[in-house]
């Protein structure tokens, strides 16, 4: 018997001030407070995620169990139609998740109509860097907040 493997992830828009969402993010605030010693948390509010312009993504398993999630929103600082992408985040083990949930994120941030994407990790998390790297962002000078600080490192990638 023949037939089409499920998909192995579901990835949808989500109130980011939901429970599974908070749990996601709590996770990754330890892990970056534990990185580099600043959750970037304080630059991240959920109920943002309701304006114009903004999305929050959320990926589960097949069992319907939360494994990822990512945030746009929009970029003042940069040029017009740049969409910030904040809180990106795979559970360890998600294997495929990180590139399946960074598709869809940049899918949603066409269909806002936004032409580029902006972005900022420390370049202490060597692995987040590389992942975007391999997804064709490169780097920048900084922006906003990140700007003239040499432990953040800022990437682009046009849509």
């Amino acid at each position: 018997m023949s037939g089409i493997a499920a998909p192995r992830w579901h990835i949808e828009p989500c109130d980011a001030r939901s429970e599974d969402a908070a749990a996601l993010m709590d996770e990754l605030n330890a892990l970056l407070a534990a990185l580099s010693g600043d959750s970037g948390a304080a630059r991240f509010d959920p109920s943002q995620m309701q304006s114009t312009g903004c999305a929050f993504l959320l990926a589960r398993d097949g069992q319907g169990q939360a494994q990822g999630c990512g945030a746009l929103r929009p970029l003042p600082e940069g040029p017009p139609g740049t969409a910030e992408l904040k809180r990106m985040y795979a559970r360890a083990r998600s294997q495929g998740l990180g590139a399946a949930l960074l598709a869809a994120l940049l899918d949603e941030a066409r269909r806002l109509g936004y032409r580029r994407v902006w972005l900022e990790t420390r370049r202490v998390n060597a692995r987040a860097l590389a992942f975007y790297q391999q997804q064709g962002f490169t780097e920048i000078p900084g922006y906003g907040h990140y700007a003239g600080r040499t432990d953040a490192a800022c990437l682009a990638l046009p849509l």
